[in-house]
């Protein structure tokens, strides 16, 4: 029984000692959890195609060769959130094109995801879904399904400026995936977090491009095995993209050629 004439270490039902508030210290939980189980997780050992759009081939070469990042800039427990929610909406943007009469296929029959390899492996993608029929849309079937969830801000800019200019990242994904996949257009879906809005674009194949990003990944993977750094995409450390880089800090400082 409590007894109120005693100094419990309580101050209104919270230890005294407590410092932080109770929703920081169950979010560093969480967070560590995710962040631990992240870490049991076999790395990648090849290059992704949704990373091949990336500007930054020399970012790339670090990527594909497991080069830490700079101190700091590791994902934390809140970034895995993020990433996680986004299959929540994917699952849910899923079963709407379904409910609407789209044929949309995201695993094969046998079991596991639509993809590709090349390169002996060493260059692989794997696509959220290809949409095989429909309604009469003014795409035509088959087509790939690529799905993002995007903060308010990110979303509003590419249903203002479309994929290819907001997102290039996205759009060399899929041009790498229409190529390797032998499909002719795709469909582009984007989900506002804030507000569920959806925003769709048909995203034609431009072999042209296709091509381009394919000989960037080749080249990513000689340098990878020279042990050579490609040339830096900006002639200065603040350029936007180079203090948002998770090397920035190692870039700017090795000056191997």
């Amino acid at each position: 029984m409590l007894d109120l004439n005693h100094d419990s270490g309580l101050v209104y039902g919270r230890p005294a000692h407590a410092a932080a508030p109770l929703g920081a210290r169950i979010n560093a939980l969480l967070d560590a959890a995710l962040v631990a189980e992240r870490d049991t997780q076999r790395p990648r050992d090849y290059l992704g195609a949704s990373r091949i759009g990336e500007p930054c081939a020399r970012r790339l070469v670090y990527e594909y060769t497991k080069t830490p990042v700079d101190p700091g800039k590791e994902f934390e427990g809140r970034t895995l959130r993020i990433f996680e929610a986004g299959h929540v909406f994917e699952d849910l943007a899923i079963r709407w094109l379904r409910a609407a009469g789209f044929d949309l296929r995201t695993e094969k029959r046998g079991g596991g995801q639509f993809g590709f390899e090349t390169a002996g492996g060493r260059i692989r993608g794997h696509v959220d879904g290809v949409i095989i029929g429909g309604p009469d849309v003014e795409i035509p079937w088959p087509a790939l399904w690529e799905h993002k969830a995007l903060k308010a801000s990110s979303w509003s800019d590419t249903a203002k400026k479309g994929v290819q200019v907001s997102k290039p990242v996205y759009f060399g994904q899929m041009q790498i995936y229409m190529a390797y996949m032998g499909l002719g257009s795709a469909l582009f879906t984007a989900l506002n977090k804030d507000t569920c809005e959806l925003y769709h674009e048909h995203v034609p194949f431009d072999p042209s491009i296709a091509q381009a990003l394919s000989d960037k990944a080749v080249m990513v993977l000689r340098a990878a095995d020279a042990g050579e750094l490609l040339p830096r995409m900006a002639a200065h450390a603040d350029f936007y993209l180079c203090r948002f880089c998770p090397y920035s800090a190692r870039c700017w400082s090795e000056d191997r050629p």
